[in-house]
């Protein structure tokens, strides 16, 4: 599952109410598919009602349906149960947040856990000053990274009408309308649904990269800037409500920096799809998106502030600007100034929308830039109100639209550029050769032979390439990514370029080599200094051995010194005080590659250690988190994510990615889009504090974390590694289906080679996710915990003390994901998918272990909570419960149709095997729709 709902709010007010959103929906949803003839499917919705009872968990009839792989009615209970698990997801997000509400209002400053109110307050509590907390605010800064793995498994339309579902949702809890009024609402959602039933789930073509584009866009351009006003709101609310003073926060400027990433466009480890030419065009979309929108905000901005000279003086500050713009733009002046001749300030405005760049072409005369020249236009807009007497207008009008520019700039998102190792090394012989130097086995070359070439031709600023000749096709691939960077800079600066990630780091000389790949491609810089990098390099360390290397590699990587020329560069581009290096850790192939806690814990030990490293260095570190959509990749409740995070790693700046189905569900909806981002920034303000406070010694427990975690990835690691593993993990989950699936553009694998170190994580967890095993994300944990309760009971009760009484929020977060993974498992349904395993001795070879493990671990976390996970742990067993008995048949029908499918295409029966298929991915689609999550 994905983030299961945590907060401290009641129960006994969340709960109900997800019962009343959800039987509105599911009898609307009824009603339709009545009126449109489909009585037959009505009656095997889930939940069905039954005189105004409460929602029923199951009901006789409503899960029997009929077994015939093709009878068109069972395929279409699928698509409509699969609606279902949405509505459902949308009257929980709408019950936690109309919660929250509530408890706000009641006058409760700490009910609503990781909130601005819950941290300003717990800050104030704990001896913070005032004036304290707002110096450190101003160095928050939290980016949300976009991505588009192939995890998202709904189609950009189905979420368009998802999203007028949801708003319809929450409008009809405004007391105010009349019985007419409330009736029209209910055909308005009746029509909504009938739309998004008529639409269809399935994606009948694999999507593009521009498709994916798109469904980027809307977010980074539709629902993140409405969001900010509610997100600012939210912050000065709270800070009133703790009794500090809101002049504080007046100015946009004291408030918390937030920012977004992408890496739709730029993402190329093992995507051939994304060309250099598919980056250029990524980057004048954004940039097209950004001033749009800059460009509507002003001009709303303007209508605004008809402020007449007849009733007031006009600046003389402002005067001056007026007349200074006007001859910067020449010819294009006149037509702005001609409109509103007596609203100076209005002119003012038409002046800055004039003078607003193309996102196209080279920068014009007159016209901005850079956004920081709108910013201080604005900033003068502000002031001159001010010196009127216009405080209010300065701080409702112009503030909103300021605090726009310094979030999306001129660029919207800030595009990354990520390639693997593997593939670099192949570049570099492709490079070498070209040269005329022998390295077209560059790959099977020593670390030291690697940095003594690396060396060797950096301190030169010669490329291999001149002359017109070309180099081969992996070396083409990457100097085109990084010239098409190059030229983006020269023309339009570096706002808009984000980070050159190596994926799958292994030594410093992964890093180095990008350096000598941006030499080809013009974007190494060469003065008196020697060679610097205008744009950060950054290191992605994903398995638990190169998590366990990255002190070291991170060490010689800021002690190089184009790295030490490239961070100064950077510093003085930024005007940071400090020189910052950001560091990639990867929570998918970690988790992938030693399980659950092994995976956390090399994730908290490697952070700890790296910080240590960097203030050797002089150097602010700037983690960035690659959490994915599961436990398995690193999801969990926001705030105790960042809690859990060590002391020093999260000083000021958060960066970390939402991936797939996650970023529909965490930011689809203003409302919810602006609780997730609270969560995020009050976490950082949070953990910046009190990690400066923090003893950065070891926690008394953290050899004991260390033991846990040895112990989980040998257990972990004897599956992975038992013969017939792969044969029984492809048979006894979809995998097959999900590598045919068209819910991402990307391929599955990296190369296409069927081994276990070449599947993605994404459908790794996918996969095990459909058939309900989630080894990754519980399987070890119980051998570990047993393991230590039989040899050290005393031990073992202290760490289950301290769990309990949430003492050390790593393990905290640690023990509540495993067993929010392990509920969501199901030994029954593990056994029905295991049944289609072939071999028998296989099947029994893997699926016991699996199966011993699954007790191991019920037993292992029953004995820190001190009772079944169903009574201790309500929250999440109401979500599965609701869930559970409605997946059953969807389960079942899946393992029919995966036997058949798999028949078919042995019998090499191509026709038939390609009509199983989407049916078989209808039901993926359901499954994945009651879980929360794919990949």
């Amino acid at each position: 599952m994905t983030e299961a709902p945590t907060s401290r709010l009641s129960d006994a007010t969340a709960l109900p109410k997800v019962d009343r959103d959800l039987r509105h929906l599911m009898d609307a949803f009824a009603e339709v598919l009545h009126e449109i003839g489909e009585g037959e499917l009505a009656r095997r919705l889930p939940w069905p009602a039954e005189n105004g009872a409460p929602i029923a968990l199951d009901a006789p009839g409503v899960n029997d349906w009929p077994q015939d792989l093709d009878d068109p009615l069972t395929e279409r209970a699928v698509e409509a149960r699969s609606i279902a698990f949405q509505l459902l997801h949308q009257a929980e997000e709408n019950a936690l947040a109309q919660s929250r509400r509530q408890v706000e209002s009641e006058g409760a400053l700490d009910a609503d856990s990781g909130s601005w109110e819950y941290v300003l307050s717990r800050l104030a509590a704990d001896g913070w000053s005032e004036a304290e907390i707002a110096a450190a605010l101003v160095e928050v800064h939290v980016e949300p990274v976009l991505t588009a793995h192939p995890t998202e498994a709904k189609r950009a339309s189905v979420l368009h009408h998802h999203r007028a579902i949801y708003r319809l949702l929450v409008d009809a809890e405004n007391q105010m309308w009349t019985p007419g009024e409330r009736a029209s609402l209910r055909e308005d959602m009746k029509a909504a649904l009938e739309r998004l039933w008529r639409t269809g789930e399935i994606l009948l073509e694999k999507p593009t990269v521009a498709g994916e584009l798109g469904i980027v866009l809307h977010f980074l351009g539709d629902v993140f800037p409405a969001t900010l006003p509610w997100l600012d709101r939210r912050l000065l609310t709270a800070w009133q409500r703790v009794g500090f003073d809101p002049a504080s926060l007046d100015e946009a400027t004291r408030r918390p920096r937030l920012s977004f990433g992408n890496w739709v466009g730029g993402d190329r480890d093992g995507h051939p799809l994304v060309t250099p030419e598919v980056t250029a065009r990524t980057l004048e979309s954004l940039a097209t998106r950004a001033l749009d929108n800059l460009r509507a905000a002003l001009a709303r901005l303007a209508a605004g502030l008809s402020l007449s000279v007849s009733r007031q003086a006009v600046p003389e500050a402002l005067s001056h600007r007026l007349d200074a713009l006007a001859e910067a733009l020449g010819e294009a002046a006149p037509p702005a100034l001609a409109r509103n001749r007596d609203e100076p300030w209005r002119q003012l405005l038409n002046l800055m929308i004039a003078a607003l760049p193309d996102p196209l072409g080279p920068p014009a005369p007159g016209r901005y830039r850079t956004a920081d020249a709108l910013l201080a236009d604005l900033d003068l807009l502000s002031q001159t109100l001010k010196e009127i007497g216009a405080e209010r207008l300065a701080r409702r009008d112009v503030t909103p639209v300021r605090r726009q520019v310094a979030t999306f700039g001129f660029h919207l998102a800030a595009l990354d550029i990520r390639q693997n190792s593997a593939f670099h090394d192949r570049a570099l012989a492709d490079l070498l050769t070209a040269g005329g130097i022998d390295g077209a086995d560059y790959a099977d070359w020593p670390m030291d032979r690697r940095r003594q070439m690396l060396d060797r031709e950096l301190a030169s600023p010669r490329p291999f390439i001149h002359d017109g000749r070309r180099a081969g096709p992996h070396a083409e691939a990457v100097i085109g990514a990084l010239a098409v960077v190059a030229q983006r800079l020269e023309t339009h600066g570096p706002a808009g370029l984000g980070a050159l990630i190596v994926s799958m780091t292994r030594d410093v000389a992964d890093l180095l080599a990008v350096y000598l790949l941006a030499r080809e491609a013009g974007l190494l810089a060469f003065g008196e200094d020697g060679a610097a990098c205008p744009l950060p390099v950054v290191p992605l360390f994903e398995t638990i051995e190169d998590l366990a290397h990255s002190p070291a590699i991170l060490d010689a990587f800021l002690a190089h010194p184009v790295t030490r020329a490239s961070l100064a560069r950077q510093q003085r581009q930024s005007g940071a005080p400090r020189p910052s290096q950001q560091v990639m850790i990867g929570y998918s192939d970690s988790g992938k590659d030693g399980g659950l806690v092994a995976s956390q814990w090399g994730l908290h030990q490697a952070q700890a250690a790296m910080v240590e490293v960097a203030e050797r260095h002089g150097v602010t570190l700037r983690f960035f988190h690659g959490r994915g959509g599961t436990i398995s990749r690193g999801s969990g409740p926001t705030h105790r994510f960042v809690r859990a995070q060590p002391p020093g790693a999260i000083d000021g700046a958060l960066r970390l990615t939402e991936q797939g189905e996650t970023i529909s569900q965490k930011y689809a909806n203003v409302v919810t889009a602006a609780h997730n981002l609270e969560l995020l920034t009050a976490g950082t303000l949070n953990a910046t504090l009190r990690g400066r406070r923090a003893s950065r010694a070891a926690h008394p427990l953290a050899p004991i974390m260390a033991r846990l975690a040895e112990t989980s990835r040998t257990r972990y690691r004897q599956l992975l590694e038992t013969p017939g593993f792969m044969d029984f993990y492809a048979q006894a989950t979809p995998i097959d289906v999900i590598e045919a699936s068209r819910i991402g553009s990307r391929p599955a694998r990296r190369t296409g080679k069927r081994t276990m170190e070449d599947l993605r994580a994404i459908p790794w967890v996918f996969a095990w996710s459909q058939a309900r095993f989630l080894v990754s994300a519980w399987y070890g944990v119980g051998s570990a915990l047993l393991d230590l309760l039989d040899d050290d009971p005393e031990t073992f009760e202290r760490l289950a003390t301290c769990k309990r009484d949430a003492d050390w929020p790593p393990l905290h977060y640690l023990i509540s994901n495993a067993a929010t993974g392990w509920a969501t498992a199901d030994p029954a349904i593990m056994q029905r998918y295991a049944g289609l395993v072939g071999d028998p001795v296989t099947r029994q070879r893997l699926l016991d272990p699996i199966l011993d493990e699954y007790e191991r671990t019920r037993h292992g976390l029953e004995a820190i909570y001190q009772g079944p996970l169903a009574d201790t742990r309500p929250r999440v067993h109401h979500v599965l419960a609701l869930r559970g008995p409605a997946l059953e048949p969807i389960h079942q029908r899946q393992i029919k149709l995966l036997q058949a499918w798999r028949e078919a295409k042995n019998n090499d029966h191509a026709d038939q095997a390609d009509a199983l298929l989407p049916p078989l991915l209808q039901t993926v689609n359901a499954i994945a729709a009651g879980l929360g999550a794919t990949g």
